[in-house]
């Protein structure tokens, strides 16, 4: 958002109040040894029984077998009882997100990026405590993300590590247009700046997204589901806007996530070298060929796809005018593409999608929805560890084993027989740091 300066005193003064509330959650890491009854490490995908992990302030520094001693003064941490899994990553949410009910487009017009803000505080702690470690922000003011990204890596507010796209690139009148729909007399500075219109405006928006610390780019090129009048079937960006945007992006060593539900937009976004496609509704055979081809990523989203149709189904009036009647078209099929993608052995990296129809810190529920499509349960954990990590770049996270970050989730029962156990974690440290112990937040 280029219009930042007149709320960014204010943005200061709302982490600052959050920080001083939030303060003892920043806690220093230090010197642990975990017993691990159960471990799914991320580098394969079998379960190893009695296992245990030494850990240096914010990085795992051996993986043993069996439960080995810890040295004097290093405290033991009992997990034996557990399956300890690394620290999951959600690929697509929207932090700053919340549902609020009522019409959509009043939100619109009364909610600021202050509200985000606040917003965003509050469901980065809640997405932690389920045991998100990581997540990976599609869509939201760059500002606000950016700013909410250091906050956490300065130890000033609790949540996940975050990798921001900031806002979407979007065609205008394409879905990440916020003037669909809305008197053409009503505007806001901030509703053009993601708009891209030619392959200049695309590379300059790319290169100004870098400088404002985005990590990677979000496009649309497709129509969707919650904006206002738009087809999700049709490709709305045009082939040189989307090859100016990732030429430009991968040349700045950024990846680029694509929104798109129809095949014509999947395919094309898919040949021009996007990274991941986030939906994918209407892929077929011959998109999965080029996903293969290309070792793209499909994000599936399936909890949105389950959540919205549920909303539309039952409170349509929350919703906006055109969204009730393409939800209840797009969300059965979701898991469906998710089925046939799996099948013909497309990349699944763990992705929900929440902003709100789900609550922040509800995305585990996405397993269930995984399992019910076809992936068998260590698949869908491995869709939430190695695969995630691989697909945002990250060598760091993904996987319990030396060198990478002491990120952690453990859970009673075995998800590989009953994956919702992962919907309710026992223990969860991010970074060395306990943050949740005995089913408790220590935050």
């Amino acid at each position: 958002m280029r219009n930042q300066t007149k709320w960014r005193a204010g943005l200061a003064l709302a982490l600052s109040a959050a920080s001083l509330a939030l303060a003892p959650t920043a806690g220093l890491a230090k010197d642990y040894v975990v017993h691990a009854g159960r471990l799914f490490d991320g580098l394969d995908k079998t379960i190893r029984k009695e296992v245990t992990l030494r850990i240096h302030d914010d990085r795992i520094v051996a993986v043993e077998p069996g439960y080995q001693p810890a040295p004097a003064g290093v405290e033991v941490i009992d997990l034996t009882q557990d399956l300890v899994a690394p620290g999951l990553i959600d690929c697509h949410v929207h932090i700053a997100e919340s549902f609020h009910a009522g019409d959509a487009i009043r939100g619109l017009v009364t909610r600021t990026p202050f509200d985000k803000e606040i917003d965003g505080v509050n469901n980065m702690k809640a997405s932690l405590l389920a045991g998100f470690t990581t997540v990976r922000d599609v869509g939201d003011p760059t500002g606000v993300v950016v700013a909410l990204k250091h906050a956490v890596a300065h130890g000033d507010i609790p949540g996940p590590r975050l990798w921001v796209a900031g806002e979407p690139l979007s065609p205008t009148g394409g879905h990440g247009d916020d003037a669909n729909g809305i008197n053409p007399e009503i505007t806001n500075p901030a509703w053009a700046s993601n708009l891209i219109d030619s392959p200049d405006a695309a590379r300059r928006a790319v290169r100004r997204l870098r400088r404002e610390g985005a990590d990677l780019i979000k496009i649309l090129p497709s129509g969707g589901v919650m904006s206002i009048g738009d087809d999700p079937n049709l490709q709305l960006m045009t082939d040189d806007e989307i090859k100016a945007v990732v030429d430009t992006a991968h040349a700045l060593n950024m990846k680029v996530a694509a929104h798109a539900h129809g095949e014509i937009a999947i395919n094309h976004a898919l040949q021009l070298g996007v990274d991941s496609i986030e939906h994918g509704s209407f892929a077929d055979a011959a998109s999965y060929a080029i996903f293969k081809a290309k070792g793209a990523y499909l994000v599936p989203t399936l909890l949105v796809g389950m959540r919205v149709y549920q909303h539309a189904k039952t409170h349509p009036e929350d919703l906006n005018p055109s969204t009730a009647e393409k939800a209840l078209v797009i969300g059965p099929v979701l898991q469906k593409n998710l089925h046939d993608a799996y099948a013909a052995g497309v990349k699944i990296a763990f992705g929900t999608d929440t902003f709100g129809m789900s609550a922040h810190g509800e995305n585990a529920q996405e397993f269930g929805l995984m399992v019910q499509a076809g992936m068998p349960p260590i698949e869908a954990l491995w869709a939430a560890t190695h695969n995630a990590a691989d697909l945002i770049g990250s060598k760091d996270i993904g996987a319990l084993a030396p060198g990478r970050f002491a990120d952690l989730v453990a859970v009673k029962g075995d998800p590989t027989t009953d994956i919702t156990v992962m919907e309710h974690p026992d223990f969860v440290m991010k970074g060395g740091a306990v943050v949740k112990s005995g089913g408790k937040s220590t935050l």
